[in-house]
């Protein structure tokens, strides 16, 4: 395996340095302390701990957080309403509505009601238009979070081919856009691309953002290519045990990692990024909020 390993959870504790950094020097020089409210509707597990460690880290780091949890029956109505007084509400900064959201509950509609200002998700369909016209806007934390690790490790992007697997508005559109906007040579993949995989061996960047387990193999990659691996997938491990399960990525590491030059590995690559980026993004946003200088490192 000769593939440098990009370590997501080291650079992730990088990001959340300069967030406390940032927010520190906020409180000492204008008395400011930015503000996350995080919204769950229902009871997903899943959705629990991922808010959970939310909550955790935007304290760490000298963040004020606010979680508001929500029945699984809640009506649209009372919960555009509490969005509405988030949006209305100068300490908080950033808003994050946790998805998924109960199927009576229309996310299109639930995400456009947020302040663009204050949406930290970067889902929000005005911050989807600024970042396809190259303007200035909240960005989706992994997109961003990939794009961090990639100039981490590259420094300049210009001129190198990417090759994106997945068009999702989650991942695979924005990091797209972002990688154009580092003037990167970018293509789009997805599952009716013909030969899929002499697309990707052309590409010095591979995301693979698709969502199937360890779709991409060692035979995708060009020789030094930079992997990406956003997928987390959980698969059956027999050799655990009876009943017993495994992350993987939407790359098959071992075969990727002999051929790739920089990989993410899966758990511990971009995932940890991803609460990073929205501790970022809040402080961005804090930011912006009172026309104040952003912070070096934290933004697209």
């Amino acid at each position: 395996m000769s593939a440098t390993i990009i370590d997501g959870k080291v650079f992730a504790a990088k990001v959340r340095g300069l967030v406390s950094e940032s927010v520190a020097k906020l409180k000492a020089e204008h008395g400011i302390k930015p503000g996350l409210a995080v919204v769950l509707v229902g009871e997903d597990p899943a959705s629990q701990v991922y808010v959970r460690s939310k909550g955790k880290m935007t304290v760490e780091v000298g963040m004020n957080s606010v979680e508001h949890k929500l029945n699984a029956d809640t009506s649209e109505v009372d919960l555009l309403k509490l969005i509405d007084e988030l949006n209305n509400d100068s300490s908080i900064h950033g808003i994050l509505v946790q998805l998924p959201l109960p199927s009576h509950l229309n996310e299109d509609l639930v995400i456009n009601s947020i302040n663009p200002a204050k949406d930290v998700d970067g889902f929000h369909i005005s911050n989807v238009g600024l970042l396809g016209t190259g303007q200035k806007s909240m960005v989706p934390c992994t997109p961003l979070g990939c794009l961090m690790m990639l100039r981490d490790y590259h420094g300049s992007l210009s001129g190198l081919n990417a090759v994106v697997v997945g068009r999702s508005n989650i991942v695979g559109k924005p990091m797209a856009q972002l990688l154009l906007g580092d003037s990167c040579t970018v293509t789009i993949a997805h599952s009716r691309t013909k030969d899929i995989q002499s697309v990707t061996r052309r590409a010095d960047i591979v995301i693979a953002a698709v969502g199937r387990p360890e779709m991409v193999t060692g035979e995708w990659i060009k020789p030094g290519a930079t992997v990406i691996d956003v997928g987390i997938n959980r698969i059956d491990a027999p050799e655990k045990g009876e009943g017993k399960t495994r992350l993987v990525g939407d790359c098959d590491y071992v075969s990727c990692a002999n051929v790739a030059g920089a990989i993410t590995p899966v758990p511990g690559g971009v995932g940890p990024m991803t609460i990073a980026c929205l501790l970022a993004n809040t402080v961005t946003a804090c930011c912006r909020a009172h026309r104040l200088t952003e912070p070096n490192g934290l933004t697209a």
